[in-house]
């Protein structure tokens, strides 16, 4: 006669699940570290995807009343105008700039003259290729003259829509086109300016 305890048939299958069930959850767990660090990296990446093409922005000073205001907060579009991705900048544009004298400000004001267009200013009316603009956004205009320039190549003439209170091209003369950065997009702020500037592309 033979003494000692024998494993039942039903504790050998205990054990089999018990373990089939320990694998399955190291199985489970790492599956959701790995879609943890996937949605980690995506969200990052999403983040400085975001933030290479969207920027906010806030104006300082009154140089495009009425269209923007001192304080103003808006949001840019970076990327469309990014080594001409989607399209250079267009007459009428609101841009953002890197000011041409002081790298560490930005800017932002209205694209009025392309490469190659001879802008001119009499009496405070601005004189785009023999023509005199209508520009319905000015509500602040001067009185000064400007004699005939022609815009250099890769490079705007911009001006401020408050023709009054602006430092622009009429003051440090043309912007080269690596200084214009972005375009005027969604106003967030003060809410009751809440709109859309300008279309995204």
């Amino acid at each position: 006669m033979k003494f000692g305890f024998q494993p039942s048939s039903e504790s050998a299958v205990s054990v089999s699940v018990e373990e089939r069930d320990s694998s399955q959850d190291r199985i489970s767990a790492w599956k959701i570290v790995r879609e943890l660090l996937a949605t980690a990296l995506v969200s990052l990446l999403a983040f400085f995807g975001i933030h290479s093409s969207i920027e906010n922005f806030r104006i300082d000073g009154p140089s495009m009343h009425p269209a923007l205001i001192d304080g103003q907060h808006l949001l840019a579009n970076k990327i469309i105008y990014f080594r001409f991705a989607f399209h250079p900048p267009r007459r009428g544009d609101i841009a953002i700039i890197v000011h041409p004298k002081d790298p560490s400000r930005h800017i932002v004001k209205r694209v009025i003259g392309l490469p190659g267009d001879i802008i001119e200013i009499d009496d405070g009316q601005v004189i785009r290729n023999g023509k005199r603009l209508s520009e319905p956004y000015v509500t602040h205009r001067d009185s000064r003259n400007f004699a005939p320039l022609q815009v250099p190549p890769a490079a705007y003439y911009v001006l401020g829509d408050n023709r009054r209170m602006s430092t622009d091209s009429r003051v440090w003369g043309f912007v080269p086109a690596d200084n214009i950065i972005g375009r005027a997009w969604l106003s967030y702020w003060p809410s009751d300016r809440f709109e859309f500037i300008q279309p995204l592309w």
